[in-house]
């Protein structure tokens, strides 16, 4: 009695034992399988792995990917990063720094029907903290990255009345080109000016009087002067004045008020 115990007991065990090798292989197979299938999809060219490709971008180029968006053109990849808009094969092997058009119907320049888009919502976001100098009959709207020690800005600027009576309502982000921090780390003279224009209680006036060279009055408060500067930069704003039309078309650099009331006039 006791042998066949024995014997009963040796063959549960064994059976056990041969239970949980094959669980364990089957899940070792499984992990496996997973991560194949996870490497072949970040090395294949033909799938996009977002975080991946935004990694790559970032040890390569030293670049940070804001957003990712596929194209029509198969395997290739819209990048928004902190330096703009570029295109970048879905493995990130290859970059692309350039316009892509369609030829599909007509001729579409991609790259700014996206920056198009993207400033729009960009306008959206920062909306409450522009300085506007509205037209009393208001015909257009356009937003206008502005720096004060920018010639051509200030010579907008003092065309204003100009402007407002042919209907154009003027909204004005900051774009300190001087940049937001020094290679010390301290904010650019450009940035504090800035700064202290939209914290002051009238900007407006204060905006005036520092394109007039008539001083500006230091004010530290919580503008968002750095995240409109950033936003320029990636909408590919390189330089002010950049105009910006309720289409959300750029159109760099000045424009007299003839000029650009007949530009809108066309849209």
């Amino acid at each position: 009695m006791f042998k066949k115990v024995l014997v009963v007991g040796s063959v549960i065990i064994t059976a056990m034992s041969v239970f949980f090798f094959v669980n364990e292989q089957a899940v070792a197979n499984t992990a496996q399988v997973s991560n194949t299938i996870a490497k072949s999809a970040e090395l294949d060219p033909t799938q996009l792995n977002i975080d991946s490709l935004k990694k790559k971008i970032k040890t390569k180029l030293g670049l940070t990917v804001v957003k990712v968006e596929k194209t029509p053109v198969p395997g290739i990849a819209l990048l928004i990063t902190d330096q703009g808009l570029f295109y970048s094969s879905y493995n990130g092997d290859y970059f692309i720094q350039g316009k892509v058009y369609s030829l599909v119907t007509g001729v579409t320049d991609l790259a700014e029907q996206s920056l198009a888009k993207m400033r729009l919502e960009g306008m959206e976001t920062f909306k409450d903290d522009m300085i506007v100098y509205k037209a009393k009959d208001e015909k257009y709207v356009v937003t206008v990255f502005t720096d004060i020690t920018c010639g051509y800005c200030r010579k907008m600027h003092k065309q204003m009345d100009d402007y407002n009576a042919r209907g154009i309502t003027f909204r004005y982000l900051a774009y300190p080109r001087s940049g937001i921090k020094d290679r010390l780390g301290n904010y650019t003279k450009g940035f504090k000016d800035l700064r202290s224009v939209w914290c002051s209680e009238d900007s407006k006036t204060a905006m005036t009087n520092a394109k007039n060279n008539k001083g500006i009055d230091y004010r530290v408060c919580d503008k968002p002067i750095e995240g409109e500067f950033n936003f320029g930069r990636q909408v590919g704003v390189n330089g002010t004045p950049a105009i910006i039309l309720s289409t959300g078309m750029m159109v760099p650099g000045y424009q007299p008020p003839a000029q650009l009331e007949q530009l809108l006039q066309t849209l």
